[in-house]
Parts: C-alpha cells; sequence; structure tokens
C-alpha cells in the first residue's frame, strides 16, 4: 500500500480492547475512562477480515496493542488466525505484563513473535504511583517467564518520567540479556499533556555517562520507527522512539485500527474510516477495500505536536485510540 504522500504502508497496530487492568498516569484518569459497549468493539472475525484485505494490499506487519490486551478473551486465537493470513510475516504484541506469565505458553503456542512489555520504572512504590496499581511483582514474574523462550525478540518500552536513578536501573535490564529497552518521548495525547518531558539527548547523555560511547546499530530490530545503539558489554540494544525530538512522519509505515472499528493514519489526529460500521451495515469486501484504500491515501504527512493551532486533534485518552 502507498499512501498520499509515497510511503510504504506494511504496518498495522490493532487495539483490540479499550479496557486495562492499570490507571497510568499518561493513558486514563484514576477512575478509568467510560469502556466501550460491548458490541461496538471489533469482532475477531471482523479484525481477521481486515487483516485478510491489507495483507492483500502489502500488509506484513501486525502489532496486537489495547489498553491491555491480554485482559480480552481467546486473545491467542486472534494472533493465531493472524499469524495464518498469507502475506503476513509477524505478528507481535505490547502488553504492561500484569497478565504476561499466566498467558505466555498460549501467545508462543499461537505463534506470538515479539513481545514487548511497557515498564517504566522497578522502583515497586513509584510503580504504584504511575499505575495506580500494586502490581510490579507481577510484570516482572511475567519478564522472567520470557527467559524460557529465547526464540521471542523481547523488548522493554520506557516512558521515561522518573528520576536518573529510574532510567537507568531499565536501560540496564538490557546488559545480562538480549533484551531491547527503547525509551519513548511523552507525547502530549490525553492526560499525557504537561507531564515532565525527557529528549532523546538527554538520555543519551545520562546513559553515556554511566556506560560509555554509544555505538549506532544498522541493524533492524522491529516493525517501527526506533533508532537502535549499542552499550559496551550489553547483550540487547539500546533504542530511541523520538517522535518530539526527532520526527520520524517521513519513514512512518503504519496505520492504526482502534478497538471500535476506525482505521486512522496518525495517533494524533481525529480522522480516519470505521470499518466497523461498514461491516455492521453488510458492505463487501470491495467497498471495504476501497475505504482502506482512502484511509491509506488520507494518511497525514506528519503530526504537529507542541505546535499551536494544529488543529482536528483526536481528544480521546490514549486507551481509546490504540497504543
Amino acid at each position: 500500500m502507498i499512501d498520499g504522500q509515497n510511503r510504504v504502508i506494511d504496518y498495522l497496530r490493532v487495539s483490540v480492547t479499550d479496557r486495562c487492568n492499570l490507571r497510568c498516569i499518561y493513558c486514563m484518569p484514576e477512575q478509568g475512562v467510560e469502556s466501550l459497549p460491548h458490541d461496538s468493539i471489533l469482532r475477531y472475525d471482523e479484525i481477521l477480515r481486515i487483516c485478510r484485505l491489507m495483507a492483500g494490499q502489502g500488509l506484513r506487519k501486525v502489532k496486537i496493542t489495547g489498553g491491555e490486551p491480554l485482559v480480552r478473551r481467546g486473545i491467542a486465537d486472534l494472533i493465531r488466525g493472524i499469524r495464518g493470513i498469507a502475506g503476513i510475516e509477524s505478528v507481535t504484541l505490547t502488553t504492561n505484563g500484569v497478565l504476561l506469565a499466566a498467558k505466555l505458553d498460549e501467545l508462543v503456542a499461537a505463534g506470538i513473535d515479539s513481545i514487548t512489555v511497557s515498564l517504566d520504572t522497578l522502583d515497586r512504590q513509584h510503580y504504584a504511583t504511575l499505575t495506580r496499581r500494586d502490581e510490579l511483582p507481577a510484570v516482572l514474574a511475567g519478564l522472567a517467564r520470557l527467559d524460557d523462550f529465547p526464540q521471542l525478540q523481547r523488548k522493554i518500552n520506557c516512558v521515561p518520567l522518573g528520576d536518573e536513578t529510574d532510567i537507568l536501573a531499565i536501560a540496564a535490564l538490557a546488559k545480562e540479556k538480549p533484551i531491547h529497552v527503547r525509551f519513548i518521548e511523552v507525547m502530549p495525547v490525553g492526560f499525557a499533556r504537561g507531564l515532565p518531558f525527557r529528549s532523546e539527548a538527554e538520555l543519551r547523555q545520562l546513559l553515556e555517562a554511566r556506560w560509555g560511547g554509544l555505538v549506532p546499530c544498522s541493524e533492524r530490530l522491529g516493525n517501527g520507527p526506533a533508532r537502535y545503539v549499542s552499550l559496551p558489554g550489553f547483550c540487547g540494544k539500546i533504542g530511541f522512539i523520538s517522535a518530539i525530538s526527532h520526527r520520524f512522519c517521513a519513514s512512518c509505515n503504519r496505520m492504526r485500527l482502534t478497538a471500535d472499528g476506525l482505521l486512522k493514519g496518525c495517533l494524533q489526529y481525529a480522522g480516519g474510516i470505521n470499518l466497523k460500521q461498514m461491516m455492521v451495515a453488510g458492505c463487501d469486501d470491495a467497498a471495504l477495500l476501497e475505504a482502506i484504500r482512502t484511509a491509506v491515501a488520507a494518511k497525514p504527512a506528519g503530526h504537529h505536536f507542541g505546535e499551536a493551532d494544529a488543529g482536528g486533534e483526536d481528544p480521546r485518552a490514549m486507551s481509546q485510540i490504540g497504543g
């Protein structure tokens, strides 16, 4: 698939639920947000239909997200179904890790290729403050279980909201094990607006002061925009996803499918085409495919985070848009 900026679109992020078992401060308020009605959520057969049509147009990589995807029943069945679609080369999953230890066997059996765990601190008290839940031991148990499956690519996503001790402790997870740790600049979406911002440059300086020079890594280690470096003596790599300080819009290869069926081209904007509504109305594959092509063609040239009067921003929380 080629969008209006002549970018190749081969990556789809699929949010399977807006529900979550945490209440992270950058994602939702302590009391949570009103969940979508059950009949508004994409059914698995609807997701598979969309993925089949898009795979016929060049889709190669699918990321399963939420909310928290492991709270939805039968998630392994969906992964197995997507993995069996002709043309799909990888199916990956991002999770907060709370249910990972219990679900990992079935995820591996279903054919998952890579698992990313979102983790912002290794301090139990700080974790409880950031997530409003005391679940760090469960997350660490899930990370430990990943050692049983060395064939899986393992990653950690960290939004660096803590102090230097927090950041260095998370980075050190890549030292002894082949885990890639990625630092994500906080984006002004939903409840993340106004949170402390650490740029990639700040993080690089901190890491270099502790472990020495960062060596750029030319190897491609994932589907998205992370840029990786090596550190002396580390088994894994350190990555940076820097949407604000190093905009990667010119090479963006993704579309997003929200839990209620909106196919959209950019995290920031509210636009898109509701494929769920079309399927409920009984549209055929030809009409659905034409809508998909229209949405891809309309993918914005880039985001405008931090700019005054950008206009058209999605007002929803991150859990409602999809991670």
